[in-house]
């Protein structure tokens, strides 16, 4: 999965390498989450602690036997 973000005034996505390479705080970015080929959304645009959630289901129920 791959963990985007953009400034909530800007159009552009970039990949997400962790809060250093933040210059604001995370309320004033969008995040996404994306499968590994960038092919589909798996959650939408959203606040981090929104998208962070959903990727911790996914992760969750992948792993469950």
């Amino acid at each position: 999965m791959v963990l985007q973000y953009k400034l909530k005034s800007k159009t552009r996505w970039k990949d997400y390498h962790g809060k250093d390479t933040l210059e604001f705080p995370t309320d004033k970015y969008d995040f996404r989450l994306l499968n590994e080929a960038k092919t589909k959304i798996l959650a939408d645009k959203g606040p981090y602690e929104e998208v962070m959630k959903r990727f911790r289901q996914i992760e969750f129920f992948k792993h469950r036997r």
